[in-house]
C-alpha cells in the first residue's frame, strides 16, 4: 500500500522526479549525523565553496543539494507542504517573485538571525525572505568590435548605437526572451518602471534583428566568439565570469541606471529540520559566508560588514543613485497576476515587431 501511496503521489507529481539530489557527506565522518536538505536554483559547482565552508563550521552535517529551475522549486515546496510532507530544510532561488510569494503566502517561516537588524532594509522581508546577492543588469559587448568608439554606456547611447550602425549589426544583437526566461522578465519590468522610454529601446533592438535566449550563457558564448557585437540587460555575475574567462567580453553598468536583483533565500514552513535551514542561512549571511560568495562563486555579497571588490558597499560608494536594488516586498507579485504579466509580453511581442 505505502508503495502503491508513492507511485501515485509521484505520478501526479512528475517534476518531483527531475530533481538529482547531490550528497555532500559530514566532514565528520560519524554514523549519527544529522542532514540539510537544500532546493536551489543555483548550478552545483557554484554552490560547492558555500556548501564545504558551512560543513567546516559543522562538520556533523551532511548536505543533500537539490539542483533545479527556479519554478520547480516553487511548485515542489507547495506541493510537498499541502500534502502534509516535509519539504527542504533551505530555498535558495533566483526566482525573486516566488520568493516573496512563498513568503507572503505563510510557506516560509521567520528567521530571526544574528544579521538580521544590520541587513539593509530592501534586501529582507520581514525576517523570511533575505536577499543574499547583488547582481547588477549590465551590457556586455565583443571587444574588438569596439576598437573606433566606446560601446554603449545608457539605453540612449544604445538605440542611438542600433541607429547608426544599421545593417552592419544587424542579428548581432541579444537579449533574454521574457516569456522563458524568469530573469529576464523581471528586468523588463523594472525598465519599465524605471525608463519611461523603454520600448524604443525595445522597437530599435526588434529593428536590430534582436536574438532571444532564455539563458546568459547562450547570449555571453555568442558575444565571447564575435557573433555578436551587444548583449542588453544580462546578469552581471554570470557576465563577469565570462569576463574572467573571455578576454574578448567587455562589461558596461548602464550610467543612467542599473537594475540590481538578488537570489532570495528561505526556511520554508514544512521544513523537515528548520533549525538547519537557519543554520545555514545565518552561515550565508555571516561574514564569512558573504566573503566566501564574493570571492569564490564571483556574486556580488550583500553584507554590510563585506567590504572589497565584488561587493554591494564596494558597487554604492563607486556608483550611488545609479545602482536600482529591487526590494524584497511584496510588490515584486505584481506581475505573477497573469492578465498583467500577458499584457507584458504582449507589448513586448508587438514592439519588437514595430520596424
Amino acid at each position: 500500500m505505502r508503495f502503491l501511496i508513492s507511485f501515485l503521489f509521484f505520478a501526479l507529481c512528475p517534476q518531483l522526479l527531475l530533481a538529482a539530489p547531490i550528497i555532500f557527506p559530514a566532514l565528520s565522518g560519524k554514523a549519527d549525523v544529522r542532514t540539510l536538505v537544500v532546493y536551489s536554483s543555483l548550478d552545483e559547482p557554484l554552490a560547492k565553496p558555500m556548501i564545504i565552508g558551512f560543513q567546516r563550521a559543522n562538520p556533523d552535517v551532511t548536505v543533500r543539494y537539490e539542483d533545479m529551475l527556479t519554478g520547480e522549486i516553487y511548485d515542489r515546496i507547495i506541493k510537498e507542504t499541502d500534502a502534509g510532507m516535509k519539504t527542504a530544510d533551505f530555498a535558495f532561488s533566483s526566482a525573486m517573485d516566488l520568493q516573496v510569494k512563498l513568503s507572503n503566502d505563510g510557506y516560509a517561516q521567520r528567521s530571526d538571525l544574528p544579521m538580521s537588524d544590520r541587513w539593509p532594509a530592501w534586501a529582507n522581508w520581514r525576517n523570511t525572505a533575505y536577499a543574499l546577492t547583488f547582481e547588477p543588469a549590465v551590457f556586455v559587448y565583443h571587444k574588438p568590435s569596439f576598437t573606433k568608439e566606446k560601446p554603449p554606456s545608457t539605453r540612449a547611447e544604445f538605440v542611438d548605437y542600433l541607429k547608426r550602425q544599421g545593417a552592419a549589426v544587424f542579428g548581432r544583437i541579444g537579449t533574454y526572451d521574457i516569456e522563458r526566461s524568469g530573469v529576464g522578465f523581471l528586468f523588463m519590468s523594472r525598465d519599465q518602471e524605471q525608463f519611461g522610454d523603454i520600448w524604443d529601446v525595445i522597437q530599435a533592438m526588434g529593428a536590430a534583428g534582436v536574438k532571444l535566449y532564455s539563458t546568459s550563457e547562450a547570449i555571453l558564448e555568442r558575444v565571447a566568439d564575435g557573433r555578436f557585437v551587444l548583449g542588453y540587460n544580462i546578469l552581471g555575475s554570470y557576465a563577469a565570469d565570462w569576463a574572467a574567462r573571455h578576454p574578448d567580453v567587455g562589461i558596461v553598468l548602464p550610467k543612467d541606471y542599473t537594475v540590481v536583483m538578488s537570489r532570495i533565500g528561505l526556511v520554508p514552513q514544512a521544513a523537515a529540520s528548520p533549525d538547519l535551514g537557519r543554520r545555514y542561512l545565518e552561515f550565508f549571511m555571516s561574514k564569512e559566508g558573504q566573503t566566501i560568495m564574493a570571492r569564490e562563486l564571483q556574486i556580488p555579497a550583500v553584507s554590510p560588514e563585506v567590504a572589497g571588490e565584488n561587493t554591494a558597499n564596494t558597487m554604492q560608494e563607486m556608483l550611488g543613485g545609479q545602482l536600482r536594488p529591487v526590494p524584497v516586498s511584496p510588490g515584486l507579485m505584481v506581475y505573477l497576476d497573469q492578465v498583467k504579466r500577458s499584457r507584458l509580453i504582449a507589448k513586448w511581442n508587438e514592439v519588437l515587431r514595430l520596424h
